[in-house]
């Protein structure tokens, strides 16, 4: 048997202690697969006195992560989190000392990530971060490796659990949307501060991951176009059944003759499209390949197990003495792919209004559809309730969102509009 591959693990919260965990559990079968044994050396974090769950006497206390990258290891395990700070120090550090980089920081990859790429090539080792996306999902593997012979035209998916548990259960429910944050908050799905997953964030830097690794790309987090879930109300959910769809937060992204287009917010999917039934905490991503089609991969996108075996596969990976590209090409030809605003987008829309119930107020609406050449595909007027607004749904045929907003911004005049317009975007998938 080989050398055993040395490790260092930087961070000791739910993915660290599960990672340590893991190698624990499966130490003999891993040394199996890889014909040498991945040994925890060195580990760090803020807290030396906290119960992990896990025995850590048997490993070297690093106070400070830094030291992480001048002990005697092949590998750093990154798991501080955060896209600057002590993490990217860590990691920069690292990959100038020859060691190979394991992380599950999808922020630090969505931001530094053509950069690190290149340190990483240019020292002649791995920067890997399965865990950085989906989870327990191994998909930068199967866009990297498993659909390297095809050309990916699109991929889109449902990237975090949370949002996705609230959607599910307002639909099955017909509560409102504070009430099953409450609840998500109190089952561990959402964070004491949710913002980072509810208003979309967390599935951006993941998406800028996959678009990178999918099209060859340098990262580009800040030319993702970002909407949360706040304004889906169970009424949206409710018409969105009526009309055929499902209401899911997605991350998509697909390069066109204007550059990369890379999009998170709600959407409307049809009742018939595979990723429509991908409910709970669960998570999904759809990549269409030039040869295979389209194929989808499901599984859990978060937790110590999904999250640490990510993590460990990686490590797998490097005990082999396996290398691929970081984001499926050299770094020294990413490319660099003008980025497509969303004002471009074009595509039907579902658009609700609140309004007063009183004669003329559908012509008027639909007067400022056609002032700005967009067309209605079906409406929805709900019945009459004495001394109260009233919603009106629609949904157009497809139309350039610039021209979608300009309506919208005028029929939000219209003294019979109650609340501003709702719009969510349908997707045929």
């Amino acid at each position: 048997m080989s050398e055993p591959l040395k490790i260092a693990v930087a961070g000791l919260g739910t993915v660290g202690a599960g990672t340590l965990a893991l190698l624990a559990a499966h130490g003999d079968l891993l040394a199996r697969r890889c014909a040498r044994r991945v040994e925890v050396r060195a580990i760090s974090a803020r807290d030396r006195d906290r119960d992990r769950g896990v025995a850590l006497s048997g490993f070297e206390w690093c106070d400070s992560a830094l030291a992480l990258a001048e002990a005697d290891v092949d590998v750093v395990v990154e798991l501080i989190g955060g896209e600057d700070g002590v993490a990217l120090d860590l990691v920069r550090a690292a990959l100038a000392r020859g060691k190979h980089v394991v992380t599950a920081n999808k922020a630090l990859i969505a931001r530094h990530g053509g950069e690190l790429a290149r340190a990483a090539e240019a020292a002649g080792v791995t920067l890997a971060f399965e865990a950085a996306v989906a989870g327990g999902i191994p998909i930068i593997k199967v866009l990297r490796e498993g659909l390297a012979g095809n050309g990916i035209d699109r991929v889109y998916g449902i990237l975090n659990g949370t949002c996705n548990y609230i959607l599910t259960t307002m639909r099955d429910t017909g509560r409102e949307f504070d009430d099953i944050l409450a609840e998500a908050q109190d089952l561990g799905y959402a964070e004491a501060d949710p913002a980072f997953d509810i208003d979309g964030i967390d599935t951006a830097h993941k998406l800028a991951i996959l678009s990178a690794v999918a099209f060859g790309c340098d990262p580009d987090f800040d030319a993702v176009h970002v909407e949360g879930i706040r304004h889906v109300s169970p009424l949206d959910l409710a018409f969105a059944d009526d009309l055929g769809y499902r209401i899911k937060l997605l991350g998509l992204a697909r390069v066109g003759e204007h550059g990369l287009e890379q999009r998170v917010h709600p959407c409307m999917v049809p009742q018939s499209a595979p990723i429509a039934h991908v409910e709970g905490v669960f998570n999904a991503v759809v990549a269409d390949g030039d040869f295979v089609d389209s194929t989808m991969h499901e599984g859990r996108g978060a937790g110590a197990g999904p999250t640490a075996s990510a993590v460990v596969a990686d490590l797998v990976d490097i005990a082999r003495g396996k290398s691929v590209p970081t984001f499926s090409v050299p770094a020294t030809d990413l490319q660099s792919l003008p980025a497509v605003p969303i004002a471009r987008r074009y595509g039907a829309y579902y658009v609700r209004l609140m309004v007063v119930d009183r004669p003329g107020v559908i012509a008027d609406i639909t007067g400022s559809l056609r002032d700005h050449q967009v067309s209605m595909e079906a409406l929805i007027q709900r019945a009459r309730k004495p001394g109260e607004p009233v919603p009106v749904v629609m949904t157009t045929h497809d139309v350039e969102e610039a021209a979608m907003r300009a309506s919208l911004d005028q029929i939000a005049e219209l003294e019979t509009v109650v609340e501003p317009p709702r719009m969510i975007r349908i997707e045929q998938l």
